[in-house]
């Protein structure tokens, strides 16, 4: 029998899996707004690449992956159900949640990008709202006097390209930036406080980055990637569930 105030034979506070995020606020916004647009996410936490810092990516329902570092350090690259997390995060604990690697069946872009642009926070602020203003037109008057299903205006909508980029080097080909890879900076609040300090002109800009055939747009206070359809892969889980 154990005493109180001691731990249980081959048992010690060191050996409790920890989630490692020491960063509760800003882990905690991204972790709130991708469980409101997905209640049953899986995020991944993964080492940054330097100290003390600490990854987490998710998957949006529109097929954008999304990325913002945060301090901590996690001892393993784990899944774990966002709003498991969330809850943890909030009740002050550090318990890692049950792991999930294997709901993880998506490649990471590569490590290394390269910048082709930089766009002003409040241009892409206006493309999105540009967005969201035909949808709702389309929704209530039809497409040229048709009627048009939500499903389909919302995802013609969301593989429009927003910006198309010339690059002066490689690659050669223009860089197309899809209205989903807009959206997913916007509504995970990337970009910030619309009437914050990076809201203006005088804040930082969204660079537009590409890593083989992945297009990504890194704001402020994360980052959204995507790649094309056909490029898509999916990784066997019997043998790397975590991609």
């Amino acid at each position: 029998m154990t005493r109180p105030g001691t731990a249980e034979p081959g048992r010690t506070a060191a050996s409790t899996p920890t989630h490692g995020v020491a960063g509760v606020a800003d882990a905690g916004a991204f972790l709130a707004r991708l469980v409101r647009l997905d209640p049953v996410a899986p995020v991944r936490l993964r080492p940054a690449g330097r100290p003390g810092r600490v990854a987490l990516w998710a998957r949006l329902p529109w097929q954008v992956l999304v990325v913002r570092t945060v301090a901590g350090g996690p001892a393993d690259d784990v899944t774990v159900a966002a709003a498991e997390l969330l809850a943890e995060l909030e009740r002050g604990g550090a318990a890692l949640p049950t792991r999930r690697d294997a709901q993880w069946r998506w490649p990471l872009p590569p490590v290394r990008s390269r910048q082709v642009e930089a766009l002003p926070v409040a241009e892409l602020r206006r493309i999105a709202q540009a967005a969201a203003g035909t949808l709702r037109t389309a929704s209530e008057q039809g497409v040229a006097g048709r009627a048009v299903g939500q499903r389909a205006l919302r995802d013609a909508l969301l593989d429009h390209v927003a910006v198309l980029v010339t690059p002066d080097g490689p690659p050669a080909e223009p860089v197309e930036v899809p209205q989903r890879l807009v959206q997913a900076v916007v509504r995970m609040g990337f970009l910030g406080a619309a009437d914050g300090p990076v809201a203006g002109h005088g804040g930082p800009d969204v660079q537009v980055r590409v890593a083989g055939r992945w297009v990504g747009l890194v704001g402020p206070y994360g980052a959204a990637w995507s790649q094309k359809a056909t490029d898509l892969a999916v990784t066997p889980l019997s043998t790397r569930p975590n991609g």
